[in-house]
């Protein structure tokens, strides 16, 4: 990543006063609010910049790798196309809790394993987000006790990265 990648950081983190952020506090922004990225551009932006240590991810909160007081944002800074287009990015190795939490929906449930996969695929197409996080919203649309299952679905979407 190059000082473009660096000033969108930077940006963030200044317009939010913290020096610390949540995943979602960064992401969010960037596609929802400033609408510079799709949320999968903004989340691949996100892990590509954790693997890269441009931030860096500590006890749930992620920082800069960086002193953003050293990087100059331009008056209107808006990133460049290339910017979210210059690269594929790694995919996170599968998620092995997705069965647990199909096997949760399926004691609460008098469905189907495949009729409660299907469901899932049509959430993460419907709302074009990652299987697990379908698989999530649809234990939840089904009762089914989520809260051992949010940070591995958070490791799969965001790279872990640990000093």
């Amino acid at each position: 990543m190059g000082s473009e990648e660096k000033i969108i950081l930077a940006f963030i983190f200044s317009r939010s006063g913290k020096e610390k952020l949540t995943l979602s506090e960064i992401y969010l922004p960037l596609s929802m609010d400033l609408k510079w990225f799709s949320p999968k551009q903004a989340k691949d932006f996100v892990n590509q910049a954790l693997e890269r240590k441009l931030l860096v991810k500590r006890d749930g909160l992620i920082k800069t790798g960086f002193d953003i007081k050293n990087v100059e944002i331009p008056v209107g800074f808006h990133p460049s196309i290339k910017t979210f287009e210059q690269k594929k990015y790694e995919k996170v190795e599968d998620f092995e809790k997705t069965e647990n939490i199909v096997t949760g929906i399926l004691k609460k449930t008098n469905l189907s394993e495949e009729k409660i996969l299907e469901k899932i695929r049509e959430v993460e197409k419907e709302k074009n987000i990652c299987f697990d996080v379908a698989a999530l919203l649809v234990g939840k649309e089904y009762g089914v006790s989520l809260e051992d299952f949010f940070e591995e679905v958070e490791d799969k979407i965001f790279i872990e990265n640990k000093e």
